[in-house]
C-alpha cells in the first residue's frame, strides 16, 4: 500500500470516530429534559390523583370529579408522549451506533483483506528479499534498509488500526447492547403507561357517567327548587291570608255598641310599645348567614317571587325565640310540612316559619325572648328559618326593627 492508501484509511477512521463520538452528549442532553419533564408530570399525575379521591368522598361534587378527570387524562397523555419521545431518541442513536459498528467492521474486512495480501506478496517474494540479495540487488544499501524497514512499519501499523477498530467495535457493540436494554425498559413502560391510559379511557366513561348523573342531579334540584318556590309562595298566600282573618277576628271583638270599630286600650298600649321598640328589636334566632333579604327577587327558574321577611341559616336544633311580648293568635303547617307560629302585638304580627318544634300553644301569652320552639332541620343538614314582621295587612323589612 502506498503513501496516499495509508492515508485514505487514516482518513477514514478519523471520519468514523468523528461521527460517532459526538453525537452521544446531545442525546444525553435531550433525554436529561424529556426526564426532567417526565418527573414534572408524574408529579402533576399524583397531586391530581389525590385530588381526585377527595373529590370522589363528595358523591355531589360530579363536575370537581368531571374535571379532574380530564386534567389527569391530559397529565396522562403528556407522560406517554414524553415515553415515545424517549423511544424515539433512543432509536435514533441506535441506528446511528450500529451505522457506526457496521462501518467499522467493513473497515477491519477490508484491512484484514488488505494485510493477508501483503502477507502472500511477501512469502512469494520472500526468497528475493533475503537480506544478502536485498544489499546484492538494491542499488545501495539505504535502499534496502529502508525497504525492509517499511515492511515492518507497515505491519505494524496494520496490527495496531485493527486492534483499535476492534476496541472501538467493542465498545460501539457495548453501548449498542446498553440502548437495546434502555429501550426494553423504555417499552415495558410505555405498555405500563398505555395500560394506565386504558384506566383512564375507563375514567373517562366514569366521567361521562357522572356528567349524565350531574345534568340529572341538575333537574332534580331545579326541580327541586322550583318546588320550593311554590311552597314559598303558598306560605305567603297562607300567612297572608291568616292574617287577614285575625285582623278580622280583631274588628269584631272591638265593634263598639254603635257598630263602629275601636282597638281596645291594651292593643293601643302594646302597639305603640311595639312600635317605640323599632330598630331594638332582638333577632328571634342566632343564625350564620342570611340566604334572602325581604323583597322581590327573581329566583334560578326565572320567576319572581316577593319575600315578606328574612331568611337565615341557623345551626342545628337552634331556639326560636319571641322578639317581643304577645299573644300566640296561630299555630299553623306550612305547605312544606314544617311547623309556623304567628304572636300578635296590638296592631302588629311577627311570624315565624320552618320550624321543627312548637312550645307554645295558641291563646298564650308569651314574653320577649320566650323560648317558642326550634328551627327545622332538613335531610341536607340545613336549618333555615324565615322571619317576617306585620302591621295590620303590610309586611315589613324586619331589618328596619331588629337591632
Amino acid at each position: 500500500m502506498n503513501a496516499k492508501g495509508r492515508r485514505r484509511v487514516a482518513l477514514t477512521a478519523l471520519l468514523v470516530a468523528l461521527c460517532v463520538l459526538p453525537s452521544t452528549p446531545a442525546f444525553g442532553q435531550s433525554k436529561q429534559q424529556l426526564e426532567k419533564d417526565k418527573a414534572k408530570v408524574e408529579q402533576e399525575l399524583k397531586k391530581l390523583s389525590g385530588d381526585l379521591s377527595k373529590a370522589k368522598k363528595n358523591s355531589r361534587n360530579n363536575q370537581q370529579q368531571i374535571n379532574l378527570l380530564d386534567k389527569k387524562i391530559g397529565e396522562r397523555t403528556k407522560l406517554i408522549n414524553n415515553i415515545n419521545g424517549q423511544l424515539n431518541l433512543l432509536g435514533l442513536q441506535m441506528t446511528q451506533t450500529q451505522d457506526s459498528i457496521t462501518l467499522m467492521q467493513s473497515q477491519v474486512d477490508s484491512m484484514k483483506r488488505e494485510y493477508a495480501h501483503v502477507v502472500r506478496v511477501l512469502y512469494g517474494e520472500r526468497g528475493a528479499l533475503d537480506k544478502m540479495v536485498l544489499l546484492l540487488d538494491t542499488k545501495s544499501y539505504n535502499t534496502a534498509y529502508l525497504r525492509t524497514k517499511y515492511f515492518r512499519d507497515y505491519s505494524r501499523y496494520r496490527r495496531r488500526q485493527a486492534a483499535f477498530i476492534r476496541q472501538k467495535e467493542e465498545e460501539l457493540h457495548s453501548a449498542g447492547v446498553d440502548l437495546a436494554r434502555q429501550q426494553r425498559e423504555t417499552t415495558t413502560l410505555l405498555a405500563q403507561e398505555k395500560r394506565h391510559k386504558d384506566e383512564l379511557a375507563r375514567e373517562q366513561n366514569e366521567r361521562r357517567q357522572n356528567l349524565k348523573k350531574s345534568k340529572q342531579q341538575e333537574k332534580d334540584l331545579q326541580a327541586q327548587i322550583n318546588r320550593k318556590e311554590k311552597q314559598k309562595r303558598q306560605l305567603q298566600q297562607q300567612i297572608q291570608k291568616i292574617i287577614n282573618e285575625e285582623i278580622a277576628k280583631a274588628r269584631k271583638a272591638n265593634v263598639t255598641g254603635g257598630g263602629a270599630t275601636k282597638p281596645a286600650a291594651v292593643d293601643v298600649a302594646l302597639s305603640s310599645d311595639f312600635a317605640s321598640n323599632k330598630g331594638r328589636l332582638p333577632w328571634p334566632v342566632g343564625f350564620t348567614k342570611v340566604v334572602r333579604e325581604y323583597g322581590r327577587y327573581t329566583h334560578s327558574s326565572g320567576g319572581q317571587n316577593m319575600n315578606n321577611g328574612i331568611d337565615v341559616v341557623c345551626k342545628t336544633g337552634a331556639a326560636v325565640q319571641c322578639v317581643f311580648e304577645g299573644t300566640v293568635s296561630r299555630v299553623f303547617t306550612c305547605p312544606n310540612g314544617t311547623k309556623g307560629i304567628i304572636v300578635r302585638h296590638g296592631e302588629y304580627m311577627t311570624v315565624y316559619t320552618n320550624m321543627g318544634s312548637v312550645t307554645v300553644r295558641e291563646g298564650a301569652k308569651v314574653n320577649t325572648k320566650q323560648n317558642l320552639g326550634t328551627v327545622y332541620t332538613n335531610s341536607d343538614g340545613v336549618a333555615e328559618f324565615s322571619f317576617q314582621l306585620w302591621k295590620g295587612t303590610s309586611s315589613q323589612n324586619p331589618r328596619n326593627w331588629l337591632r
